[in-house]
């Protein structure tokens, strides 16, 4: 009973996450700079598709199945979580978007970029909309050689034979040679970072961008339990007396949070952003606490500040007090309706000092006032590429 109790909720929990999937993708063009193109393909696919772990040597042949100028081709392994189907629209907007056009006929043409799915793990898929794995792709050299270089191991789920095999028994005899062209590997986030810390103001969204990227990059999250805290209400009613205790509550309670959770792996996610970062403690004390007080906190922090784990990138959202007060406003928690812009202020101030000191810190500064992240894709996606680009 206790085994099956337990298989209940893996494959629940199994459920809940995003699996994240392996594609091979063919990249195709005989137009303009074939190179630039392969290249703005490659970079709208790992910005939009998934994450790009392999790119095949660049591959030119005859067109095919018409007259016209050599193609470049290529094949990418990527790993994605989204399904067959939404990756197939994903893959099209992105040939849209770099200027793809279509003719009515079902000949072939010329192309500035042409992407097909070719294989989606080990399934086999017929819809009206989309055939996995790719009908032709065993009967063409420059699907099968990029292929075979990067997935030559990989069974083809029908033909039941390695690629490699598959290329060996095509009989496509059209000549196909390497192209000395350099194509860059965009690097996921989850290759680049072990540990984000999102920090902001009061209102700054730090939370909710933890939660959207935990999301989407099946990352760890740690998000400040400040909702547990049974000073935080006492403080807005009465800084000066509640002031010195809530402060050591929350210096307390962030270094067992982020030493428990940072000390341990978890098999199923890709790496680890938090909401807040401990540094996050002096800036508040140094504006709450009177100088007595605030001597006394700075020894107990630091103490623990040496021993906390440093982020690998720090992100400090912007965001313009007016901004701030209605944020604030709109999530409508009861003790913060009283926050003044002046206290803002004085935060964003303390985090503008602990900025210009910290040397050794990388560091993304990000301008998230004129930005609605939640809600705008677009916006949400540039600040996803600044982060990679951080």
């Amino acid at each position: 009973m206790i085994i099956g109790d337990f298989f209940i909720l893996f494959c629940f929990f199994v459920i809940l996450m995003k699996i994240q999937r392996i594609t091979y993708l063919s990249l195709g063009t005989n137009q303009g700079n074939r190179i630039n193109h392969l290249q703005k393909a490659i970079d709208h696919i790992s910005n939009k598709a998934g994450a790009v772990l392999s790119i095949s040597s660049v591959y030119n042949t005859a067109s095919w199945g018409f007259d016209s100028n050599d193609f470049y081709n290529i094949c990418l392994k990527i790993s994605t979580y989204h399904p067959p189907e939404k990756l197939l629209e994903i893959l099209l907007d992105i040939e849209n978007s770099l200027g793809r056009e279509r003719n009515n006929s079902d000949g072939y043409a010329d192309r500035n970029i042409d992407i097909d799915l070719l294989l989606f793990d080990d399934e086999i898929i017929f819809s009206k909309k989309l055939i996995v794995p790719h009908s032709k792709m065993l009967e063409r050299k420059f699907v099968l050689v990029p292929l075979s270089e990067i997935a030559g191991s990989v069974i083809h789920p029908i033909a039941k034979q390695k690629i490699a095999v598959c290329l060996e028994n095509c009989n496509d005899s059209s000549e196909i040679s390497i192209v000395n062209g350099s194509l860059s590997r965009p690097i996921p986030i989850s290759e680049k970072y072990n540990y984000i810390a999102i920090e902001g103001n009061i209102g700054a969204g730090k939370t909710s961008l933890s939660k959207m990227m935990s999301d989407e990059f099946n990352a760890k999250i740690i998000l400040e339990r400040f909702a547990d805290n049974p000073f935080l209400p006492k403080f807005y009613e009465d800084k000066e007396r509640f002031a010195f205790p809530l402060e050591m509550s929350f210096l307390a309670d962030r270094y067992q949070q982020l030493s428990d959770d940072l000390a341990q792996l978890d098999l199923f996610k890709n790496f680890v952003v938090s909401d807040y970062y401990i540094f996050k403690s002096l800036i508040f004390a140094q504006i709450t606490l009177p100088k007595d007080e605030y001597l006394l906190y700075r020894k107990m922090f630091d103490i623990m500040y040496k021993e906390i784990t440093k982020p690998d990138l720090y992100v400090y959202l912007y965001q313009n007090t007016d901004r701030l007060l209605q944020n604030i406003k709109k999530r409508g928690r009861d003790y913060e309706q009283n926050i003044e812009a002046s206290y803002l202020q004085k935060i964003h101030d303390g985090y503008k000092s602990f900025i210009s000191t910290q040397q050794d810190l990388n560091l993304l500064i990000i301008d998230v006032s004129e930005l609605d992240f939640v809600n705008n894709p677009k916006d949400y996606t540039n600040i996803i590429n600044q982060i990679k680009n951080g």
